[in-house]
């Protein structure tokens, strides 16, 4: 049986680590981390995410609501403006955004991202 309540707890799991690609990549040499909590049918995936300083390219193809922990970002829409995140806000990234995302102090998150 799943369980129908679900706190987001990294204790215990294991993180994957990542990088912008090259040809994202703007400045810095952002290094990610990532607990992957749940994956439901390859449809809805929540989890944590951290990331050190840099700043690279980004583009939506889902939904992606996000709770700030720590840290501070800054994310730019192309031709639109741009939003300084903190510890404690909370956002949603809709299919279709494109920009940049700025770490300037390293932040985590909580994600759920929906397909």
């Amino acid at each position: 049986m799943t369980a129908t309540f679900f706190k987001f707890d990294i204790a215990g799991i294991t993180p994957e680590h990542d990088e912008p690609t090259p040809d994202r990549l703007i400045s810095g040499n952002p290094k990610f981390r990532a607990w992957n909590l749940e994956d439901r049918d390859g449809k809805l995936f929540t989890g944590v995410w951290e990331s050190t300083p840099g700043k690279w390219r980004i583009a939506y193809e889902e939904w992606e609501y996000v709770h700030i922990r720590s840290g501070v970002s800054i994310i730019t829409e192309d031709g639109g403006q741009a939003h300084t995140l903190k510890a404690g806000d909370s956002f949603v990234i809709r299919p279709g955004f494109k920009g940049t995302w700025e770490v300037l102090e390293t932040i985590t998150k909580e994600y759920v991202i929906g397909l």
